[in-house]
């Protein structure tokens, strides 16, 4: 799950490995491999239009490419997904119609995209992660539902995050405010260290949790919103701690950073961590380094502590 840069990585990933995930969820972001490589792409046609809309049709021929090489996942896996797309019809940072482009896309590659799609354009809300409002989250922490800005959390009374958890997962359990019995945990990202990617990173642990068994929401955020930026504000927010803390779910949030190539903290959606020594960069294949550095985050969730030992 992830918004605007967020967003494309998360797309990146299960196209990439699709036989790893149950589902997809995207706010605020476009078609899969928009950009292809190249920043004008990215700004003129892949955040606003005025390159005119991306050609899905070339996109498909795109994704056949890479897997005829083996470079992304199998399409009969990438038809199985679920899939929940939503969108601020007031967004001025990423255009409303890449959101509908990015439906359109999904819906061409699902067995059945009636059953397994979920397509939201929300009136009157602006760019970032709408969350729900309760007396839990400092007003420092939240942006003008319309407007966006500031740390893109959006006072909307509108919890996204249960709505797109719920459309992947079937029904859950209610969260409720009084559980704090989960624990958000920093870790070192050192391990994972790639062009792009930040030195800590959070993951949040359910009490029931501490023995395993437990399954994974990933959790990207957006450019500007990286810890680095707006501290803890979108790990501790974004709604996602309260259902997994009642549904027996961790939230992995890694975390970017910002450097001269990414001002922003942004994901890796256009190619910037391999462009240096790429002239077609593989950012959205198995081969990314980002795509590598998160599912290896994901591998190492996944030891035993047998493993861990040896």
């Amino acid at each position: 799950m992830g918004i605007s840069s967020g967003g494309y990585m998360a797309t990146q990933l299960a196209v990439a490995w699709p036989e790893r995930f149950q589902g997809l969820a995207v706010l605020s972001a476009g078609p899969w491999s928009c950009a292809q490589g190249g920043l004008g792409r990215a700004l003129g046609q892949c955040m606003s239009t005025r390159r005119g809309p991306p050609d899905l049709e070339d996109l498909n021929l795109r994704l056949r490419d890479y897997q005829a090489r083996e470079l992304v996942g199998d399409a009969r896996d990438l038809a199985e997904l679920r899939a929940y797309v939503w969108h601020g019809e007031a967004d001025t940072v990423v255009d409303p119609s890449l959101g509908m482009a990015l439906s359109e896309q999904l819906a061409a590659w699902l067995a059945n995209p009636a059953e397994q799609l979920e397509s939201v354009q929300q009136p009157d809300i602006g760019h970032g992660w709408p969350v729900p409002l309760h007396e839990a989250i400092p007003p420092r922490h939240l942006a003008e539902c319309r407007g966006g800005g500031g740390t893109r959390l959006l006072a909307c009374g509108l919890d996204v995050a249960g709505k797109a958890l719920s459309w992947l997962h079937g029904e859950l359990t209610p969260p409720t405010r009084s559980d704090d019995s989960a624990r958000l945990v920093p870790f070192d990202q050192s391990d994972f260290a790639v062009r792009g990617v930040g030195e800590v990173g959070y993951l949040l642990i359910p009490e029931a949790c501490d023995a395993g068994g437990c399954d994974v929401t990933l959790a990207l955020h957006g450019c500007g919103m990286d810890s680095e930026q707006i501290g803890e504000a979108f790990v501790r927010h974004s709604g996602l701690n309260e259902w997994a803390a009642a549904n027996r779910r961790l939230v992995l949030y890694p975390q970017a950073e910002t450097s001269l190539a990414n001002p922003q903290g942004c994901w890796d959606w256009w190619g910037f961590a391999e462009s240096s020594w790429q002239l077609d960069p593989l950012h959205d294949t198995r081969e990314g380094t980002q795509v590598r550095a998160l599912m290896a985050m994901l591998d190492r969730l996944m030891e035993t502590p047998d493993d861990e030992r040896r």
